[in-house]
C-alpha cells in the first residue's frame, strides 16, 4: 500500500540481502528509506530513485533523480487555478500523505503560486487525504462546509483529485466548483471534459519507470548518467487535452 513505510523497507532490505545488481525505487517517504537507500549504496548496489525525492545525498547515497519537476508541477496548478479565479476568491488545499516528497513539492508549488495572489485566500491547508481514493474522498466529505464556501480547490495527487471529485459529485458541488488537480487517469480526464475537473497537471509515470531502468542499466554498464533527470509535465485543460503536445506527454514512453 501507498502509505506502508514498513513494507517498502522491507523489500528493499529483501533485495540487498538477494544482492541485486541495481534498484529503481519510488520512496514512500523521503525520510524514511532514506537509510536503507544508503546499505543499498554500502553495499554496491547503485539505486536510481524515481517519482518522489529522498533525502540522501545523490552520487553517494543513490545515483539519480528521474522524475517531475514537483514544484514547478504545483506552481502550474496555482497559476491556473489563479488565473480562473480572476485572482481572488477561497481556495482549499487537500494534501495527500506527510513525508511524500513528491507530494509535499507540489503542495509547495502550489501555495507559492497562491502568495502572488493576495486576493485569494486558502481557506484550508493542513489537511491530508490520505494514502487511498476512499480516505480522501471522507476527508473532503468532513471538508463540506469548507467546500461550499470556497470558489476553488486544488489536489496533488491522482488519489486525493479522485477522492474530491468524488465527494464534490456525492454533494452536489461537482462542476460548481473551479477544481485543479493532479495526475490524468481515465476517469479524471473523462470529468475534465464533463466540466467536472477544470485543469490537472500531468505527468508521464510511464516514462519515470522507463528511465529509471535506462539510467540503471547505464550505470551498470559504467556509462555517465545525470544526476536528474527531468520527465516533465503540462498543465491539461478542455483547450489543450487533444493537442499533439498534450497527447505527447500521456502518451507511454
Amino acid at each position: 500500500k501507498e502509505d506502508d513505510r514498513a513494507q517498502q523497507i522491507s523489500v528493499v532490505q529483501q533485495f540487498v540481502a538477494s544482492k541485486v545488481s541495481a534498484i529503481v525505487l519510488a520512496p514512500l517517504d523521503a525520510t524514511a528509506l532514506a537509510g536503507p537507500v544508503r546499505s543499498a549504496a554500502t553495499a554496491g548496489i547503485p539505486v536510481v530513485i524515481i517519482a518522489s525525492a529522498l533525502r540522501a545525498e545523490v552520487g553517494r547515497d543513490f545515483v539519480s533523480l528521474v522524475a517531475t519537476d514537483n514544484f514547478r508541477g504545483g506552481e502550474m496548478g496555482g497559476e491556473e487555478l489563479a488565473r480562473r479565479l480572476g485572482g481572488k476568491g477561497k481556495v482549499v488545499l487537500l494534501r495527500c500523505l506527510e513525508g511524500s516528497a513528491s507530494t509535499d513539492e507540489r503542495e509547495s508549488g502550489f501555495l507559492a503560486a497562491i502568495a502572488r495572489h493576495p486576493g485569494i485566500e486558502v481557506t484550508v491547508k493542513n489537511r491530508y487525504g490520505g494514502a487511498t481514493v476512499s480516505q480522501a474522498q471522507d476527508t473532503a466529505l468532513n471538508l463540506i462546509d469548507r467546500l461550499r464556501e470556497a470558489d476553488g480547490i486544488f489536489c496533488p495527487n491522482e488519489s486525493t483529485t479522485q477522492g474530491m471529485l468524488l465527494a464534490l459529485r456525492q454533494t452536489g458541488l461537482a462542476g460548481k466548483k473551479t477544481f485543479v488537480g493532479f495526475d490524468t487517469s481515465p476517469a479524471l480526464l473523462q470529468a475534465l471534459r464533463r466540466g467536472e475537473i477544470h485543469g490537472l497537471v500531468a505527468q508521464n509515470p510511464s516514462r519515470m519507470g522507463y528511465l529509471g531502468v535506462k539510467v540503471a542499466v547505464a550505470q551498470l554498464r559504467g556509462q555517465k548518467v545525470a544526476p536528474r533527470v527531468d520527465t516533465g509535465c503540462a498543465l491539461v485543460t478542455l483547450e489543450t487535452i487533444d493537442t499533439p503536445e498534450t497527447k505527447a506527454i500521456l502518451a507511454a514512453p
